[in-house]
C-alpha cells in the first residue's frame, strides 16, 4: 500500500508542475485562455481524484499499521487474545478493565443483556458500573475507540491529549520576568513571571447507536468493530467541530477563536502570498519549529494556486507515503470545521498545536437500551464521553482573518 500512496503522490507532483508550466505559458498574454483554462481544470480535478485516494489510504494503512501493533502482542499460549493480554501497572496491579473475564462479560451484556451472564459475569463486570447505568469499556477497547476518534479528528493527532478524573488546573505563564546588567554588588532588582491559570473541565458527548435484533444474534457480527467505527465517525466528528472552532459554552473552546490574530487579510475573498509569509512570521520563532498550518479543504485550493515573489508555488505536495504538504516548510492540515473564506471569517490557524489541550474525563461508557426501540426490533445502544479542550497558550497559534467587506 505505501508503495501505491508513494506513486500517486509522484503522479500529483506531476500535475502540480504541468499547471506550474502552464501558467508560465499564459504569463505572456497575462491570462489563461479558453483552452488553458480548461486543461487546467482537467488537472485540478485529477489532483483532487489522487488527493482524496491518499488520504482514504493513508487512513487504511493507519489502521492497519494499529492492527499489527495490537496483533503483534499475541502469544501462542491456550487462552490468550491477540491484543488483549492485560499489561501490569508498576505496584503489581492490573486495571479490573483490563481482564479478559471483565472484556468477555462486557459484551455479552451488550450482545445479549445482562440476564445471560452468570454469577462470575455478573461480578466482573461490576468493576465498569458508571454511575448513570452503563458500563465502562474494556480497556483494550478503549484503545480502539480513541484510534476510530483519531481516525475522525485531526486536533487529536496535534493536540496534547491528557486523562482527567477531576477538573484539571494547568498553570500558565502569563508574562516573562528578564534579566538585567547589575553593577558590582549592588542589589538584585526583582523580576518575576506572572502566572495565569486554565481550568479544564468536561463536556459531555453522547450518541445512541441502534441495531436490528436479528443481526445481534448473528455471531459472525462484529459488534465490536460496529460500535467503534459508528461511534469513533459520530463522535470524532462532533469533537473536531469543538476543538477547532467550538465557542466554549456546553461544549469545547476551539482552538481558532483562542488563537491570536497575526494578519488581517486586505480582502474579504482574497489570499495573497505576501499575507501567508507575514502569518509565518507573526508566529514566534520558538514555536514554529513544530508549528503546522490548520485550514479548510476550499481554502487549501486557493492557497494551493499562489506563487511567491520568484514565481514558485508556496504549496509543496508531501512526496512519501504519511507524509503531509507543506507551506512555507511547515505541514498543513485539512479540518473543514475551519471556517472557510468569508468576510471576517478566521480562515487559517498557523502555530503550534500542542498548546492546545484535550482532557477526557473516565473512559467512554456504554449502556444496552431494550426496550425503547424494541418496537422496531431493534435494540439501543447509549454511548458518551465527557471531555473538554482549550488553548492554553494564545501565542503559540496565529490567525489570519478576512477582511469585514
Amino acid at each position: 500500500m505505501r508503495t501505491k500512496i508513494n506513486k500517486w503522490k509522484e503522479e500529483r507532483a506531476k500535475i502540480v508542475d504541468a499547471q506550474r508550466k502552464l501558467y508560465e505559458e499564459a504569463k505572456e498574454n497575462g491570462e489563461l485562455s479558453a483552452e488553458q483554462r480548461e486543461k487546467f481544470e482537467k488537472m485540478e480535478a485529477d489532483f483532487e481524484e489522487l488527493s482524496k485516494k491518499i488520504e482514504e489510504a493513508e487512513r487504511d494503512l493507519k489502521i492497519l499499521d494499529a492492527l499489527e501493533s495490537r496483533v503483534s502482542t499475541f502469544q501462542d499460549e491456550p487462552g490468550d487474545r491477540a491484543g488483549i493480554r492485560p499489561e501490569p501497572s508498576g505496584d503489581g496491579n492490573v486495571s479490573p478493565r483490563a481482564t479478559e473475564a471483565y472484556r468477555d462479560a462486557f459484551w455479552r451484556a451488550m450482545r445479549y443483556t445482562r440476564n445471560a451472564l452468570d454469577a462470575v459475569e455478573i461480578r466482573a463486570l461490576q468493576e465498569g458500573t458508571d454511575s448513570e447505568g452503563g458500563y465502562l469499556v474494556p480497556t483494550e477497547f478503549e484503545k480502539t475507540l480513541i484510534q476510530a476518534l483519531n481516525d475522525q479528528n485531526i486536533m487529536r493527532g496535534l493536540a496534547t491529549v491528557i486523562t482527567s478524573a477531576s477538573d484539571r488546573q494547568i498553570p500558565v505563564v502569563s508574562s516573562h520576568g528578564s534579566a538585567y546588567w547589575t553593577a558590582e554588588e549592588a542589589a538584585f532588582t526583582e523580576s518575576d513571571d506572572a502566572f495565569g491559570q486554565i481550568t479544564l473541565s468536561a463536556y459531555k458527548a453522547a450518541t445512541i447507536i441502534k441495531v436490528s435484533e436479528e443481526l445481534l444474534q448473528d455471531s459472525a457480527f462484529n459488534l465490536d468493530q460496529y460500535i467503534a467505527n459508528e461511534f469513533g465517525r459520530r463522535i470524532g466528528a462532533l469533537e473536531e467541530a469543538a476543538y477547532v472552532n467550538g465557542d466554549g459554552s456546553g461544549k469545547p473552546t476551539g482552538v481558532v477563536g483562542s488563537g491570536t490574530v497575526g494578519v488581517t487579510a486586505a480582502s474579504a475573498s482574497a489570499i495573497t502570498s505576501d499575507e501567508l509569509i507575514d502569518l509565518f512570521h507573526s508566529l514566534s520563532r520558538p514555536y514554529r519549529a513544530r508549528a503546522t498550518w490548520l485550514m479548510a479543504d476550499s481554502t487549501a485550493k486557493v492557497i494551493r494556486k499562489l506563487k511567491d515573489s520568484d514565481n514558485q508555488y508556496l504549496w509543496q505536495p508531501g512526496l512519501q507515503a504519511g507524509q503531509p504538504d507543506r507551506l512555507l516548510g511547515r505541514p498543513v492540515a485539512i479540518s473543514d470545521s475551519v471556517p472557510a473564506i468569508a468576510a471576517s471569517a478566521k480562515v487559517i490557524a498557523f502555530g503550534d498545536f500542542s498548546y492546545y489541550w484535550i482532557a477526557d474525563r473516565g473512559g467512554r461508557v456504554f449502556q444496552r437500551l431494550n426496550e425503547l426501540y424494541a418496537a422496531n426490533g431493534q435494540v439501543g445502544f447509549r454511548a458518551y464521553e465527557r471531555t473538554d479542550g482549550k488553548l492554553t497558550l494564545s501565542t503559540a497559534v496565529q490567525v489570519l482573518q478576512m477582511a469585514a467587506s
